[in-house]
């Protein structure tokens, strides 16, 4: 399957389980990897035949931005269930969120989370 990857989009947002994350926010880097058929927009070079990468990064920004969530991990799903309601091509993405100014009991590190999801299936 072809892959379309968004990298280092930077959001600054309120999560974190301490009340100076709610209170102060931080920045949250995302990189994203969307897995679809690209086979149709190879071939036409028709933009209504790919995925539309700033639908996906505004899906992405309002994930991030419009809801405060005490973990990365949930923060993670969020994004990746906002990426599948953005376009129904989206078989599969990896989400990975980057928190810089996590509260680490040292000087120095990073901070991240990665998730892989499959399009959910259908129930009828």
């Amino acid at each position: 399957m072809d892959a379309i990857h968004l990298e280092d989009l930077a959001f600054f947002a309120f999560h974190g389980l301490h009340d100076e994350e709610a209170r102060l926010g931080q920045r949250f880097i995302v990189d994203v990897t969307c897995w679809a058929d690209l086979a149709p927009a190879a071939a036409s070079d028709s933009y209504p035949d790919t995925v539309c990468y700033a639908g996906l990064t505004q899906a992405i920004e309002q994930a991030v931005t419009q809801t405060r969530f005490n973990l990365i991990e949930r923060l993670a799903g969020a994004i990746a269930e906002a990426i599948f309601a953005a376009d129904e091509r989206i078989e599969r993405t990896r989400v990975r969120v980057h928190k810089p100014g996590a509260p680490l009991p040292i000087a120095a590190g990073k901070v991240s989370v990665e998730i892989t999801r499959d399009r959910p299936a259908l129930t009828s």
